[in-house]
């Protein structure tokens, strides 16, 4: 199936699609054997050979899948002008260009898959396989039954309804309550702000689970490579049903 080269090569792991554009442009893509200046330029990665600076698209390199444990204060990207700590430098010795799969944010902890096959990470990310992910959020508020199924049922953010969650009261004290939440779409800074229109803050986020990866004993810092077995599960998650009139 044709695609645009750009969206390959960030698909490939070769480079995000912002740097795929700069290549591109600088002459140091080849297809065929003939070098390609055009962003737009269409082509099937399964029948034309892909060269990156005189090396073969990545997509044909090693496959590395891991489960990581993201610490708080660790950012969920490949490079950073501020030269903060980032999930990839815990994965130096690991001979590939690895990256993670989306995104958590600066403070939240907990699982996040790390990986160099760019399809499987885009299907992950992608909003129509609404990939399972699941969270524990400590609030310093108590949620009421009335709100608990606004949460569950949808609410409000940038005027479009956030889909359907579960959430579970684990435990309450004095300053507030622990939930378990879980969520099968991703937007920006969802939970916290789910709980922010309900007049709440949330303290601690972690997300214990994702696509059915349990940490388990994994510390904060800590990854494992993910079985044969897993891998192939994830591969085959299939995209949400369209909804019927």
């Amino acid at each position: 199936m044709e695609q645009r080269l750009q969206t390959v090569l960030s698909r490939a792991g070769t480079s995000s699609r912002r740097r795929a554009a700069v290549l591109i442009e600088d002459g140091r893509v080849k297809v065929d054997g003939k070098v390609v200046k055009e962003r737009g330029f269409r082509i099937d990665p399964a029948k034309h050979e892909i060269r990156v600076s005189g090396k073969a698209l990545q997509s044909q390199e090693k496959k590395h899948y891991f489960l990581f444990n993201k610490p708080k204060n660790v950012i969920s990207t490949v490079s950073d002008t501020h030269d903060r700590p980032k999930i990839t430098d815990f994965f130096k010795k690991i001979d590939a260009r690895l990256y993670p799969v989306g995104r958590l944010d600066k403070d939240t902890v907990g699982a996040i898959i790390v990986t160099n096959d760019g399809p499987l990470a885009h299907k992950l990310m992608h909003p129509s396989f609404e990939t399972r992910k699941e969270y524990i959020v400590t609030s310093d508020i108590f949620l009421t039954g009335q709100n608990i199924k606004k949460i569950s049922g949808g609410l409000k953010l940038d005027k479009k309804l956030t889909s359907q969650c579960e959430i579970k009261l684990l435990r309450r004290s004095a300053t507030g309550a622990v939930y378990r939440m879980i969520l099968h779409e991703g937007r920006k800074r969802q939970i916290k702000r789910m709980f922010e229109v309900l007049g709440g803050k949330v303290l601690e986020l972690k997300r214990v689970k994702y696509a059915g990866l349990d940490l388990g004993d994994l510390k904060e810092g800590e990854f494992r490579r993910l079985t044969k077995k897993e891998v192939e599960k994830l591969k085959k998650i299939p995209a949400a049903s369209p909804p019927t009139s």
